[in-house]
């Protein structure tokens, strides 16, 4: 009997231990995604369009088809107080009418590179140099004095394109806007073949004399400025603000404005609507504003290596 109460004794434990649920550790957090030393984004959109009529369609109209495409990319550093900014921005978008043929309708290039060193949290000593021009031809259509319709070469790939140097300060206050102020920006002009614009004796198509392919502005002052923000998770607005003022010619009629605007809304995981719209004054080319736009249903692509700033 003695025997059975210490057995039963020196078995209360183990049973006591096996009962008892084993503390499991929990698992370790995630290892933090190291930041990129370059953070690099990536839009691309492509769009078409057509409307096709049999030949006895009495509703009216013609059969046309149309093509846009677009094309951003982004990659930036920061390395203490050191900054390094680069952008490409493309855009090109024609028609193909029954009865006119080929028309062009938007057309950007644009590359920009900037390099800035911080002097506080939200200004910044810049220098950047950036390029502007077209892809293809571009005309003007009307008709001579007879009535037949004619086309007339206006614009051409480097004709004009513009490569400006701007030094200065930048003002970024958030990670989707900022501007740069810069009171020395010399721009070069250069419009190829320039004799293919001239209509009128005494022409200077961009400011450029006949003879010459370039003109240089030495003494002149640039502003630029940039909004790119998601208003809603699919709902993005991008804007670029160009100011260049000529100090031999400074006053506010000849100074150049330039305003380039993108609304983007995604419908799908690759299909977007996108509202794309330039304005444009220069003194040089005409006298009035000029301005384009234009309206798409495509698809797209995006892509970026980093997480954007919650600011």
């Amino acid at each position: 009997m003695k025997r059975l109460a210490l057995a039963l004794l020196l078995a209360a434990p183990a049973a006591v231990a096996q009962t008892t649920p084993a503390v499991i550790p929990a698992p370790a957090p995630p290892a933090p995604v190291p930041d990129p030393a370059w953070h690099k984004s990536v839009k691309t959109g492509l769009g078409l369009n057509e409307s096709v009529l049999s030949s006895n369609w009495q509703g009216g109209g013609v059969n046309t088809i149309g093509f846009n495409a677009l094309f951003n990319a982004k990659a930036n550093r920061k390395v203490g107080p050191h900054n390094f900014d680069n952008e490409a921005d493309f855009l090109f978008a024609f028609s193909q009418t029954k009865g006119l043929g080929y028309r062009k309708g938007q057309d950007r290039l644009y590359l920009d590179t900037k390099y800035g060193r911080a002097l506080t949290e939200r200004w910044d000593m810049f220098l950047s140099l950036n390029l502007l021009t077209q892809f293809a031809p571009g005309y003007k259509y009307d008709t001579d004095a007879a009535g037949n319709a004619r086309a007339t070469l206006t614009s051409d790939f480097f004709a004009p394109a513009f490569v400006t140097a701007a030094y200065g300060f930048e003002y970024h206050p958030a990670t989707y806007f900022h501007v740069r102020l810069s009171p020395f920006a010399p721009r070069l002009t250069v419009v190829n073949r320039v004799e293919r614009f001239i209509q009128n004796p005494g022409d200077t198509p961009y400011g450029v004399n006949p003879g010459h392919s370039t003109r240089f502005e030495v003494l002149a002052a640039q502003i630029l400025a940039e909004f790119d923000k998601k208003l809603s998770p699919n709902v993005n607005l991008k804007a670029r603000y160009l100011l260049f003022a000529n100090y031999r010619n400074l006053n506010f009629q000849e100074i150049d404005h330039r305003l380039d605007v993108a609304l983007t809304a995604k419908v799908g995981k690759y299909v977007n609507v996108a509202l794309n719209g330039i304005a444009l004054y220069d003194y040089d080319q005409d006298h009035s504003i000029q301005y384009s736009q234009g309206l798409t249903l495509g698809v797209a692509y995006a892509f970026q290596n980093y997480v954007d700033a919650k600011k």
